[in-house]
């Protein structure tokens, strides 16, 4: 079983039909992409744009797609194995876990397989489906939209495991979650750019749905804006954006654009961060100087940018090993579903610089 990000043709099925596997030709073929594009696609470089990636993600989507490296292998190993169902393609923050859960899962002398969906899609209903074609041991779900869980997880049967949003309150025997308190996490920053002095802040990505982990971050601003009385706008000084750079840094541009006077931007996920640090700078602002960034997840990524990005650390570790965890133990003995808070930290940086 090889890491996610390895280097793989992937595997596909046809329609009913319409006969044998297709291969990174078909795909190619079918979006209208080359051969080398599709495979950078599925291998998550960044050097392809978000239209070309949307193309071969419809196709994959569409067809059912799984990344393994000897294809050949398929049905003995994704039948009854646990399968891993990445929400969103650019999340820089599930490459790390798909590749800790993909480690620990391997020690463990379980098969996995990785599926890759479009941030906007409905991840259960792709589960539902899984369920029906290929038979898993269990889903472990990195994101999702508690909406989604709500209307059509009930038919699964089987253990699974919700990473980064809390299921809680769903009530469901069979799921359990582990995830970050992103309403705290969202308060400190706030507060440490209070403690500089910035009270004109502005906000980057979100879904403004009220099950989304973004909608729990923006809460968490807007708590801590309260308490600490300090305006917040959330159509002046919020920008929604999809998890990726090129998307984030035109968010950025519209966000400094719209409210010029800004001193600091709190973007939902490093990803953006790093997006909005490119947009300002050829906009002509300074980063720290002119305008303070800080991001949040944690992603090695952001302390090799320049500067080097403050931001909210989540435990992939830990979220790691309690989701795989439990997701054994219930393959053992059942149980109840278990839901955990893991521990963040606040990393400083070199992105955030106190007001002269």
């Amino acid at each position: 079983m090889k890491k996610a990000d390895s280097g793989f043709f992937g595997h596909y099925r046809k329609p009913e039909g319409k006969g044998a596997n297709m291969t990174i030709k078909d795909i190619a073929r079918f979006s209208g992409c080359g051969v080398a594009t599709v495979s950078r696609v599925l291998n998550n470089h960044p050097d392809v744009s978000e239209e070309t990636r949307r193309k071969v993600m419809a196709v994959v989507n569409e067809y059912g797609f799984m990344p393994n490296s000897n294809a050949k292998h398929l049905k003995q190993q994704a039948s009854g194995s646990i399968a891993i169902i990445v929400k969103g393609t650019k999340n820089l923050l599930f490459a790390d876990l798909v590749e800790e859960i993909q480690a620990l899962l391997r020690e463990a002398g379980q098969d996995a397989a990785v599926y890759y969906l479009d941030e906007d899609a409905n991840e259960v209903a792709y589960a539902l489906k899984l369920c029906r074609e290929r038979k898993p041991r269990g889903f472990l779900f990195l994101g999702g939209d508690l909406e989604q869980f709500k209307a059509d997880f009930g038919p699964i049967a089987v253990p699974c495991v919700l990473l980064t949003n809390n299921a809680e309150s769903l009530g469901f025997k069979n799921l359990s979650s582990f995830t970050t308190d992103d309403e705290q996490a969202a308060e400190q920053v706030i507060d440490l750019l209070a403690r500089l002095g910035h009270r004109n802040i502005g906000v980057l990505g979100g879904n403004l749905s009220g099950t989304q982990i973004s909608y729990r971050r923006l809460e968490g601003c807007r708590r801590a804006c309260e308490r600490l009385q300090i305006p917040f706008d959330l159509e002046q000084q919020c920008e929604q954006c999809r998890y990726s750079m090129p998307d984030a840094y035109a968010a950025a541009e519209r966000l400094l654009l719209r409210r010029p006077d800004l001193t600091a931007v709190f973007a939902l996920s490093d990803v953006m961060a790093l997006g909005a640090i490119r947009a300002f700078c050829d906009m002509g602002k300074r980063v720290p100087e002119d305008i303070s960034v800080v991001g949040y997840d944690g992603v090695v990524t952001g302390q090799y940018s320049l500067p080097r990005l403050t931001t909210i650390q989540q435990d992939t570790k830990q979220l790691a090993e309690q989701g795989v965890d439990s997701m054994l133990r219930a393959f053992v003995r059942g149980g109840h579903p278990i839901h955990r808070v893991v521990p963040f930290k606040l990393v400083p940086g070199e992105s955030v610089a106190r007001i002269r």
